[in-house]
């Protein structure tokens, strides 16, 4: 019984003092902006040749160019209801990236960490990406992981994102307070949602979206395309193993009682015989009468 209330208060303690902080985060949902790889307000300029995979939107904004060298494999809305409904969508989604909890603390630079799945902030306001930063999903293709940035997010020339443990681009969000930018060839995974501009320098690439509120997104001979998203099936919770029955002891069968036979004297009158059962009981009985006698007189004579 002790060893079953120790057990008891230990699962209750485990679930009241980790259940919240490692409950699983959901996905940023992206809405009707997911199907867009550049999503901008004021303007959308290219340099160079620049592959994009997924639409291309522009609200309220009008001015697109050097789409001449763009190999597109989406669509093009520049200030049409799509574009103003991914905006609004997007929108959404900062919101949501804006408001999650709990939230780990790091110092600026992420270069040289491994992190898991979680929402993390930069003490400093701004991100630093230097070198190259590894997402692990512990093997969960779900684990997601949201960063949060004040103002900015800047990644070096070379530098780059690295999942490991089924961790997937689609499950990682950048909230960036002001403007996010990619330095040359650096690789990035992750959907950028930005409150003002994002701009890739030559050869950057981008394993997401590049999506911005309020201001412009600059490309230069990149290459952006968000990477499809695989959803793990939820693993059915096997029913409780039912309790063994135990079997019941064997209750042992008495044995019959041994009747002793009934002897005779030597006269050979089989009725004349005294049974020697019946002698043993007399002498029994006559024991107990002098016993109690004994003990009568005992008392008499104290």
């Amino acid at each position: 019984m002790k060893a079953l209330r120790i057990l008891g208060l230990t699962a209750f303690l485990a679930v009241f003092l980790t259940g919240p902080a490692l409950a699983a985060q959901p996905p940023v949902g992206l809405g009707t902006a997911s199907g867009f790889a550049v999503l901008a307000s004021s303007t959308i300029t290219n340099t160079g040749p620049t592959t994009i995979t997924g639409d291309v939107g522009l609200s309220p904004g009008t001015s697109v160019t050097g789409f001449e060298t763009v190999t597109l494999h989406g669509t093009q809305h520049v200030a049409d209801a799509p574009a103003l409904q991914a905006q609004n969508a997007l929108t959404t989604a900062y919101s949501d990236a804006s408001g999650r909890t709990p939230v780990t603390t790091l110092a600026a630079e992420l270069g040289g960490q491994v992190l898991v799945a979680g929402v993390y902030a930069s003490q400093d306001g701004a991100f630093l990406l230097t070198g190259s930063l590894t997402l692990n999903g512990e093997n969960n293709p779900n684990a997601v992981f949201i960063f949060e940035a004040a103002s900015t997010l800047t990644t070096a020339s070379g530098s780059s994102v690295v999942l490991s443990g089924q961790a997937q681009a689609c499950n990682v969000t950048w909230r960036i307070g002001s403007s996010a930018t990619l330095g040359t060839r650096s690789a990035l995974k992750g959907n950028i949602l930005a409150q003002e501009s994002i701009t890739l320098t030559t050869s950057a690439s981008l394993d997401g979206r590049a999506l911005a509120r309020s201001g412009a997104v600059t490309l230069d001979s990149n290459v952006i395309a968000p990477s499809a998203c695989t959803v793990a099936a939820a693993t059915p919770t096997p029913p409780p193993a039912a309790a063994a029955t135990p079997t019941p002891a064997a209750t042992p069968t008495p044995a019959p009682a041994t009747v002793p036979p009934t002897t005779t004297n030597g006269s050979g009158d089989g009725g004349s015989g005294t049974n020697p059962s019946t002698m043993v009981l007399f002498a029994g009985l006559a024991a107990a009468a002098a016993f109690v006698t004994i003990r009568r007189l005992s008392v008499t004579h104290r």
